[in-house]
């Protein structure tokens, strides 16, 4: 198995471990509390960001995995016609081995790229779903009174992909540092302009003084 496709069962693996962790039975405060650290953290908003690209380059291999499983059939139907015409074409027993092991390694290929994609659609369907339950939860204890969510307001009302939240604060900070700059950049530039504004009054009122 080459590099690439080794990491692609890596990344398998990972999956199937944050699948059974999402699916793992856990109370209420601490599947909330694990939500909202996902959904606010800017690491795993960077990381998610990092993943959209490698799926991409997983959806490249799953396509040339494709591709190359299609070749390899349409080369293993032209010995199978050969072989029943028994023509001088036949593919000896070496060859033959040689397309059946090609043919064995691109069906594995495709269906490691292929579960792979799949799996991540059921991660981010399923974290969906988590969170549109722990939404609706957080309301009914709201509505009941429970102190423990009562007077905080809800934390996951806001919450959608991973990181999201994290990522909207980040720009929002960074939007109020420019604001901040750019008052005190025109704050100086009116004091700047006050001071010229007195210098020319105080030039143009000295000669009528010596009249």
């Amino acid at each position: 198995m080459t590099l690439y496709y080794s990491l692609v069962f890596l990344l398998l693996v990972l999956e199937m471990v944050i699948f059974l962790a999402l699916i793992v039975p856990l109370p209420f405060t601490w599947r909330r509390k694990l939500f909202t650290f996902v959904s606010e953290s800017p690491i795993i908003a960077k990381l998610q960001y990092g993943m959209k690209i490698t799926f991409i380059f997983i959806l490249i291999l799953f396509v040339d995995s494709v591709n190359r499983v299609y070749r390899v059939q349409i080369e293993l139907a032209a010995a199978s016609k050969s072989d029943g015409r028994g023509g001088a074409a036949v593919i000896g027993g070496s060859e033959r081995m040689e397309v059946q092991a090609r043919k064995f390694y691109s069906q594995r290929n495709m269906y490691l790229c292929g579960f792979t994609l799949f799996l991540s659609l059921i991660l981010n369907r399923t974290y969906v779903m988590i969170l549109d339950v722990l939404r609706l939860e957080e309301e009914v204890k709201a509505y009941k009174g429970d102190p423990a969510v009562k007077g905080k307001g809800s934390s996951l009302k806001d919450a959608g992909n991973a990181g999201e939240i994290g990522r909207l604060r980040d720009e929002l900070k960074a939007k109020d540092r420019d604001m901040e700059n750019l008052q005190k950049q025109v704050s100086s530039m009116q004091n700047e302009y006050n001071r010229m504004g007195d210098q020319v009054s105080g030039s143009t009122s000295t000669p009528r003084k010596g009249q």
